[in-house]
């Protein structure tokens, strides 16, 4: 099948060729104009090329399905197909270790040396037939149609309709392994959840990661009524999580500047450091906006300093939408200066692994490796804001990190270095339930928490935050 496949494929680029060579339209143009004549196959060689891009790239999911991803994978796509695209993608990465398990035992021989995009294709072709509402015939169709569109995978035409067929025969078999979660969390991330956490905890937070959560708003006022109008539920946080998909911008309060989107963990750091009307407040790394946003709201006088200049752009644009102020500095926050603050906010960069739920691509871009030089910058943007701080005043520094070297250690090694600064214990008063709060008086909260019998209305961002206070 595959030999007749590539004979096939053969005549044609060969007839393609010689119109070349006569003055029409070029080998590859000829292919793109095929392409967009079949319906779904752009939207199938898009969501290819975007997990590979993540997976062998480093590229972060959301960047790959901005207006300004280099390379952009959507041109030529509509509204409706980007956003197919998108949960093509989103899904595929999300079950990337299942997928791939089901993959090595539908291919006995494993994947083709110098196969090109097959492995993605085959990728995206799994997440459909498994998990989307996809047509099978449809996917299968497609799947065999993206590998023919390139010369370097053409002659594994064959290979793919035989495997995704056989997939379609086993497939209740592997949705039952599905249900475990255990094949779709890196080995050395599941290693370091069972170490710090436990078996049964690490293995709660691996299965809420397999379901795509629903969004989290932060109301300026009346989380109950906003519940109510918005069809959601409110947290013990005080967060309203919806229930809906309706896009963001088309809700009620929406464009009012009424509330914001911001997951319930990541809403409490700000308020962790209570900020006073007129204070003078420092949001380190503060793109988007969320936590900005929330100081602003307590009319402290609020410096949002973040060195790229793109992304606050956005940050001012959210704060524009939701009639509030904020002074906006470019700047790097491991040197930056100014005169004292009475509290300061670090939302550190981290290896962000607290935040998979949302960001699966997270669990397949981050490497272990990565940990020591985030630690480091973690480090020192903590010796600078201890600079900063005027005597009496407060720090509250957070991640959305599940590693402990990004949190409890980080404090811990802050602590022993500064003896001027001593941890003011987090309390319920704070707004915080008490399973959020450890043994040492911080923050920690775990994507397990918050159960649902409906699943996406379940779990919160991983999050560890402390707050300190200068004494001299």
């Amino acid at each position: 099948m595959a030999s007749q496949d590539n004979k096939t494929f053969s005549a044609r680029s060969k007839s393609t060729r010689t119109m070349n060579r006569q003055g029409f339209v070029p080998a590859d143009a000829a292919r793109e104009a095929e392409a967009a004549r079949t319906p779904g196959l752009l939207v199938r060689l898009a969501a290819a090329a975007i997990i590979s891009d993540i997976i062998y790239g480093g590229h972060r999911l959301d960047e790959c399905f901005s207006p300004l991803a280099v390379p952009s994978r959507l041109v030529g796509l509509e509204p409706r197909d980007v956003a197919l695209t998108r949960s093509i993608v989103t899904v595929s990465v999300r079950r990337l270790g299942l997928i791939r398990h089901v993959l090595s035992e539908l291919l006995e021989k494993g994947l083709p040396r110098q196969s090109g995009r097959l492995e993605f294709i085959l990728i995206a072709a799994a997440a459909q037939i498994l998990f989307l509402d996809s047509a099978d015939h449809a996917a299968v169709d497609l799947a065999v149609r993206a590998v023919r569109h390139d010369p370097k995978t053409a002659g594994f035409a064959g290979l793919v309709n035989g495997s995704m067929r056989n997939l379609i025969r086993r497939r209740e078999e592997f949705l039952e392994l599905a249900e475990l979660g255990e094949y779709d969390t890196p080995a050395w991330l599941m290693q370091r959840w069972r170490k710090h956490y436990g078996e049964e905890t690490a293995q709660l937070i691996s299965v809420m990661h397999m379901h795509e959560p629903t969004l989290d708003i932060t109301v300026k006022s009346d989380p109950d009524s906003w519940a109510k109008e918005l069809d959601g539920i409110v947290l013990p946080t005080g967060s309203v999580r919806l229930k809906s998909y309706i896009p963001v911008a088309e809700l009620p309060g929406y464009a009012d500047g009424e509330w914001w989107v911001q997951d319930a963990a990541a809403s409490l750091p700000a308020r962790l450091l209570h900020a006073q009307p007129d204070e003078r407040v420092l949001d380190m790394c503060a793109a988007p906006g969320g936590k900005t946003a929330q100081l602003a709201q307590a009319k402290a006088h609020v410096i949002a300093l973040d060195r790229s200049a793109e992304r606050l752009k956005l940050l001012a644009a959210n704060l524009e939408r939701l009639h509030l102020r904020a002074s906006i500095a470019v700047g790097d926050a491991a040197t930056y200066q100014a005169a004292a603050f009475d509290a300061i906010l670090i939302d550190a960069p981290c290896s962000a692994t607290g935040t998979i739920r949302r960001h699966p691509d997270v669990a397949w871009t981050k490497k272990t490796g990565d940990l020591e030089a985030l630690t480091l910058l973690q480090a020192k943007m903590l010796t600078r804001a201890a600079s900063l701080i005027r005597p009496g005043g407060r720090l509250v520094y957070c991640t959305c990190s599940l590693e402990p070297e990004e949190g409890e250690a980080q404090i811990s090694g802050f602590l022993r270095r500064n003896p001027d600064f001593q941890r003011e214990p987090i309390s319920e008063r704070d707004g915080a339930p008490i399973e959020f709060i450890n043994k040492d008086g911080d923050l920690r909260t775990l994507p397990c928490y918050f159960p649902n019998e409906n699943k996406r209305l379940s779990g919160i961002d991983g999050f560890f935050a402390a707050r300190l206070i200068r004494k001299f």
